[in-house]
């Protein structure tokens, strides 16, 4: 197998010393125009790719930080990664995306991982997290974000929407529609806060009667819960989903016991993910800033690196966005 060639190769292809081709690398400009031509000559003629490890010795700098994620399988999470990997990318960071399962353990070991790999910061999802985490945050001193909510816990700053705030203005629209009697069908609380944040704002606002179902983010759980609720006769009008994915199982759950959306029950989601409105009916949902969040995060942490400045949190707007799932119960 043929050799790779280094920055050494390059150096003495084009008769300069390292030093002289790491400065065409890294400083052109500082380089004269005919040094430039040899070592570039020589880059190309050898084929040379230079090496992230070695930049990183030379600069102290890998350039890299890391979005520990619960799972890749929703698109709220893949919205997100977009926007923070391409932001990054336009600030000349680059992204390394972790999944962790919901599981604490298993994101402590794989930040440690991360750490041992070069790492320069974190953005992680929500503000649940275990001691060992928050041990391995402290001790390194790397800058670290919570993502997808507006809660800052041990010092460290928060991007993304009041989970809280965005519940109430699904109920506070179901509420006037006339609807009182509503079924909440939620996500697992457990280890999520931002599910137990939407749950807990529901069941402290007063303005309506609300029966928790909880299970899995999925099409699935959204349809059994609601064919479980026509079964018990259970007096419902709406169904109040903390996600569109557990929504768009609840349409279909309606519309297979032959009743209809919204004429029959009104449905409302959370997050308006990309094919909320091409749903039958359109939902009617709760947009979350998922994008904007991405390029928050992104710009947040580039200048936390940058300048050691520890940044303030951002809190970013929810909007309600009203379309063909719900309905007005006195017309």
């Amino acid at each position: 197998m043929n050799k790779r060639s280094n920055l050494r190769d390059v150096a003495e292809y084009a008769g300069v010393s390292v030093a002289t081709a790491s400065r065409v690398m890294n400083t052109p400009d500082l380089v004269k125009p005919e040094t430039r031509k040899k070592v570039n000559a020589a880059i190309e003629a050898l084929r040379f790719v230079p090496s992230a490890a070695a930049r990183a010795i030379n600069s102290g700098r890998s350039r890299f930080v890391a979005a520990l994620i619960p799972t890749l399988d929703y698109s709220i999470f893949s919205r997100f990664l977009n926007a923070l990997e391409k932001r990054l990318s336009e600030l000349e960071l680059s992204l390394i995306v972790a999944t962790t399962d919901g599981n604490p353990e298993i994101e402590a070991k794989k930040a440690k991982e991360l750490i041992n790999i070069g790492c320069e910061g974190f953005i992680v999802s929500g503000y649940s997290h275990n001691a060992d985490f928050f041990k391995l945050i402290e001790r390194s001193n790397l800058p670290t974000i919570l993502s997808s909510t507006s809660q800052s816990v041990h010092g460290l700053p928060s991007i993304g929407y009041d989970n809280r705030a965005s519940a109430n203005l699904a109920v506070e629209h179901l509420v006037a529609l006339g609807h009182k009697d509503i079924a909440v069908i939620h996500g697992s609380t457990s280890g999520n806060d931002r599910q137990r944040e939407r749950v807990e704002a529901i069941k402290r606002n007063n303005l309506v009667n609300a029966r928790f179902f909880e299970g899995e983010l999925s099409v699935g759980h959204g349809r059994e819960t609601v064919q479980r609720v026509l079964g018990e006769n259970y007096a419902a009008t709406a169904f109040l989903c903390t996600s569109d994915i557990i929504a768009m199982g609840a349409i279909f759950g309606v519309q297979a016991a032959g009743k209809h959306v919204p004429s029959d029950y009104s449905i409302v989601g959370m997050e308006d993910i990309s094919f909320a409105q091409h749903s039958n009916p359109a939902l009617s949902t709760v947009r979350l800033s998922v994008a904007k969040m991405g390029e928050e995060c992104a710009n947040v942490i580039s200048d936390w690196l940058e300048t050691g400045t520890r940044p303030k949190s951002i809190t970013l707007n929810s909007e309600l966005i009203i379309r063909d799932s719900t309905f007005d119960r006195a017309r």
